[in-house]
């Protein structure tokens, strides 16, 4: 830390001895202050103020009393007028009134302050530092105490150290603007503020590769010095100074000066906008409470809801740059809690919108207001999705051919996202139908390829609300496309009783179809390895025997013969057959575990008597071919494994 000493003469500034500046006691609510040692016995009082007296120990007698606030000083007029333009007129003023005191209201600095410029009006020893600067400086301007009055005053003196010591100093600089709060406005229109948040605002934009001074908590850089074969020193540089070396060590400020500093650095122009981001989101763990409780408090209430609004204010001017949408959501739970303004909630609003495809479940979970019956604010979610849903609709209606995959691939995040979202707040009983509904909706088609997560969500929210009338089931249901589905939450679909009858009997027809495609696929996979198999042991073969005896086996193929592949042929033409019966038993076999399974409580029966109308079931097609056929291609499965 930086310090500058003026004058050479020893203190000789002595309290009086038998009087306390203050005494306290145990009060009424609890508060326990301390108590000063005193020379004297008091009676118990309530909180009171004694006052102090300070006098300079010398051979002359003083001349004149100064009460500053609750310290009365005993001084002499000839050192603080020959300093003092100020002190000149308030003794003249006490002459005339023929008055040895003289009373100083609202004194920047209060006594301490005054007691510096005493003692340097006495030419004793004072040290400035960045603790007492600027009280130093307030109070040398209340006493007119200039170069118009002697030259090289103290003003002129402090103004030198400010400009060549405190504002090229890292710490001290962020030192003094803490303390300049409590001068206010004498801080303010002396510019030391400004100066402050200049000087902080410009070094944040060194280049870090060149910064050597204190940052981050009086973390020093490590410069070891490498001795290298011819002897020589070199320093190098062990670990690299981060661009956001600075974001922790303004965190110290106050909130309004923090809102001009980053203010400040914004308008140098040459800050990234993820380490402004940085810096916000640091600032907002250092100050805003963890719990909820704690943060929606009454008394700090007031104090929260500024913090949250002068954040959102100083977020970056590109909305997709800077913080993270975790970050922002965060942000927006805190400003739903306190109550933020709307306009700086819609704007916020509007960046977690562009952002939306970066976001987890959990982000989203923000607690509801009071006005709301829910736990969660899904009305608020449904905003974040429409404005998603709007900028990228606009975005590909510009760059039809552009960003189309792109643009895509975050439309199917947020369709992972809100269908997982579906699924935490349909445990919620207090959630209505038509809000699950318009959630869901909101997302387009493209967004869900697969309807897995969906249908989680429909199935908790069918066991959450077993009230449900048959109508809304089939209204929530609708939603979902049965065709895609994975096998296993089909199979899943196919057991769920919650789920109407005409929803299983898709799944279950939709997966038969499946399955004869799947088993199709194979099928034809199958013949063409065998028929190269038996391509590639022919051909060598062929190419080995003579002419002669390819001309006899052409000759034998022409009278009738049949050769070794035209078998292959005719058992993978049986495959097919056995693929397709083993697909319609599997179906059958599906449908009567159904029917069976519900036979105990009446559901299966009404769903057999809806269904004994339609169409026979497939497995009546050719029964005494099944077997034969399934042993056969299992035995030539074997064979060309």
């Amino acid at each position: 830390m930086k310090f500058m000493k003026l004058g050479s003469k020893p203190d000789a500034f002595h309290a009086e001895g038998n009087t306390v500046r203050y005494y306290f006691q145990q009060l009424d609510d609890g508060v326990v202050v301390d108590v000063m040692t005193v020379k004297f016995s008091l009676p118990a009082v309530n909180l009171c103020y004694l006052l102090q007296q300070r006098y300079v120990s010398s051979e002359l007698v003083t001349d004149v009393i100064i009460n500053v606030g609750e310290v009365k000083f005993y001084l002499h007029k000839f050192p603080l007028l020959s300093k003092s333009n100020r002190l000149h007129k308030l003794v003249l003023k006490a002459h005339e009134e023929d008055s040895k005191e003289i009373h100083v209201a609202d004194f920047p600095g209060g006594p301490k302050a005054f007691e510096i410029c005493a003692k340097f009006c006495y030419g004793m020893t004072v040290t400035l530092n960045a603790y007492n600067v600027v009280a130093a400086r307030c109070a040398a301007e209340y006493l007119e105490m200039s170069e118009d009055v002697d030259r090289g005053n103290l003003i002129f003196k402090i103004e030198v150290f400010l400009n060549s010591s405190i504002f090229r100093s890292w710490k001290d600089t962020i030192i003094v603007l803490q303390t300049t709060k409590s001068l206010l406005p004498w801080s303010e229109d002396l510019k030391v503020i400004g100066r402050c948040v200049d000087s902080i605002a410009s070094k944040t934009s060194v280049d870090p590769s060149s910064i050597t001074w204190s940052y981050t908590y009086n973390r020093k850089l490590s410069v070891p010095d490498r001795i290298v074969e011819h002897g020589m020193k070199i320093p190098e540089r062990v670990d690299n100074v981060p661009k956001d070396w600075w974001v922790e060590d303004i965190c110290e400020l106050d909130i309004d000066q923090y809102k001009r500093v980053m203010i400040a650095v914004r308008s140098k122009g040459r800050m990234d906008g993820n380490v402004i981001g940085e810096a916000l989101k640091t600032y907002v763990m250092r100050w805003l409470p963890d719990t909820i409780d704690s943060f929606a408090s009454e008394f700090h209430h007031m104090r929260n809801k500024s913090l949250v609004e002068t954040i959102i204010c100083l977020l970056p001017s590109d909305r997709g740059l800077g913080c993270s949408c975790s970050f922002l959501l965060k942000l927006l739970k805190f400003a739903v809690l306190v109550g933020v303004d709307e306009t700086p909630r819609e704007d916020l609003m509007k960046r977690i919108s562009l952002k939306l495809d970066e976001a987890s479940v959990n982000d989203l979970l923000i607690p509801a207001r009071s006005s709301q019956a829910t736990i969660y604010d899904v009305e608020l979610v449904q905003a974040l999705v429409d404005g998603f849903m709007l900028h990228e609709k606009c975005c590909w209606e510009a760059k039809i051919t552009g960003d189309f995959v792109l643009g895509h691939g975050s439309w199917l995040n947020v369709g992972k996202l809100i269908d997982g979202y579906l699924g935490e707040i349909a445990r919620d009983r207090n959630l209505s139908l038509s809000s699950f509904i318009l959630l869901s909706q909101s997302i387009p088609e493209s967004a869900r390829p697969i309807h897995d997560g969906l249908y989680k969500a429909i199935d908790i929210y069918l066991k959450e609300h077993p009230n449900l009338t048959k109508a809304e089931r089939k209204k929530i249901c609708g939603l979902m496309d049965v065709k895609k589905l994975t096998m296993d939450a089909s199979m899943h679909a196919a057991q769920n009783e919650l789920l109407p009858l005409r929803v299983v009997v898709q799944v279950l027809y939709f997966e038969q179809v499946r399955a004869a495609s799947v088993v199709h696929r194979q099928e034809d996979s199958n013949s063409i390895t065998n028929a190269e198999e038996e391509w590639g042991k022919t051909l060598p073969n062929e190419c080995n025997d003579s002419l002669g005896k390819q001309m006899s086996r052409l000759k034998i193929t022409r009278d009738g013969n049949v050769p070794k592949n035209g078998k292959l042929s005719k058992k993978g033409s049986k495959n097919s057959l056995s693929g397709m019966q083993l697909l319609r038993s599997r179906s059958r076999r599906i449908f009567d575990k159904l029917f069976v399974g519900g036979k105990g409580n009446g559901y299966g029966e009404n769903r057999s008597s809806e269904t004994s109308g339609s169409s026979p079931s497939p497995t009546s097609m050719i029964q005494g071919e099944t077997k034969s056929s399934g042993s056969s291609s299992r035995h030539r499965r074997n064979s060309v494994s």
